[in-house]
């Protein structure tokens, strides 16, 4: 396991762990790199959310981060993140006008950034670049330019965070009979739907809202028990990540941070076949760890509410409710003990 600090990383510090960071003109990206789309669907997203001679407003922030060491003890009191969970999706809501928090939403990243954004793949990843269709267009610039679209580089994450990007439409993904999409449109329903029911399922956004997200991969297509390098290996990837927010919603020439609220779910636990339970709860600890002030957990259904709430009643009786500092090498030791297993690739 990677040597550890004793306190969590002060703000100050956090810049030292920037690989890159770069801002965008989002108009001008758009423009010099216009997303390479091979899928008709897909065409027909983009044609509704950028139509012809439209303009994109703002700048979006790029920065790409290396892997930040792990505090030496979850603290026994302080600073407390906020856990709650909504069986909903990601719904991007914009904040009210006034409103100093900082929400950031995790895409559940592959090791190229956005690599399949283009194809007729619509899981989670896809999705999110489809609605904010200017990421098609930095992954683009990036493969062109001295910036590497890497996540993970020399088998060690490397988070992507993205802020200001515009999403400029919304995509309804669940099953309707009645407007086309019988099985929905999620993962390789998408490619498979008629043109009329990707046109009824997408409604343009005017104007557009800005998003702010986490591209993060974790490990993928692993077989029986979690082993420990595993385990240091996502909560180290989401307390990287998680940790990079806090430096990114600083306001402009400050020291302090805003309030910052990260949305999530079950990230790794589709495609690559993560266990729900342990995906959750090495997130609430990362969150705890990082101290980011809310960690949204969008659960979708009532089995992912389970989950949850599992993953947090591990964390409550292992850890918050004893009365004094736990060594996170312990900590990771008693989760590998507990025996995770893999689980199967759910094919999309």
């Amino acid at each position: 396991m990677a040597r550890v600090n004793d306190k969590v990383i002060a703000m100050h510090d956090i810049p030292s762990y920037v690989l890159c960071r770069r801002a965008f003109d989002t108009d001008k990206l758009v423009k010099d790199f216009p997303p390479r789309l091979q899928d008709r669907n897909k065409q027909i997203v983009y044609r509704l959310a950028c139509p012809p001679g439209c303009r994109h407003g703002g700048q979006l922030m790029f920065s790409r981060w290396r892997k930040m060491p792990l505090p030496r003890t979850v603290p026994a009191g302080g600073r407390q993140t906020k856990f709650e969970a909504r069986e909903d999706v990601f719904g991007y809501e914009p904040l009210p006008d006034g409103n100093s928090k900082v929400e950031w939403y995790l895409n559940f990243a592959d090791s190229h950034l956005f690599c399949a954004y283009g194809g007729p793949l619509f899981a989670q990843d896809e999705m999110q670049v489809a609605e904010h269709p200017a990421l098609g267009s930095l992954r683009e610039a990036l493969v062109r330019s001295d910036l590497k679209p890497l996540t993970t580089e020399d088998n060690q994450p490397t988070p992507v965070l993205v802020k200001g990007v515009e999403r400029r439409c919304a995509i309804a993904t669940e099953p309707n009979a009645n407007e086309g999409r019988l099985l929905g449109l999620y993962g390789n329903h998408f490619a498979r739907a008629s043109p009329d029911a990707i046109e009824r399922a997408t409604r343009p956004i005017h104007p557009p809202t800005l998003s702010n997200l986490i591209a993060m991969a974790a490990p993928s297509y692993g077989q029986r028990a979690y082993s420990l390098e595993e385990i240091e290996y996502i909560l180290a990837t989401a307390f990287t990540g998680f940790t990079a927010t806090r430096f990114e919603s600083a306001p402009e020439n400050s020291s302090t941070s805003a309030e910052v609220v990260v949305h999530t779910g079950f990230w790794g636990c589709g495609a690559f076949g993560g266990n729900r339970v342990l995906m959750t709860l090495l997130q609430l600890l990362a969150a705890g760890l990082s101290q980011i002030d809310h960690l949204v957990f969008h659960t979708h259904l009532p089995a992912g509410s389970a989950a949850f709430q599992q993953a947090r009643e591990i964390l409550h009786d292992d850890i918050f409710r004893q009365g004094h500092p736990v060594e996170v090498a312990s900590l990771l030791k008693q989760i590998q003990e507990m025996r995770f297993q893999w689980g199967v690739s759910d094919g999309n």
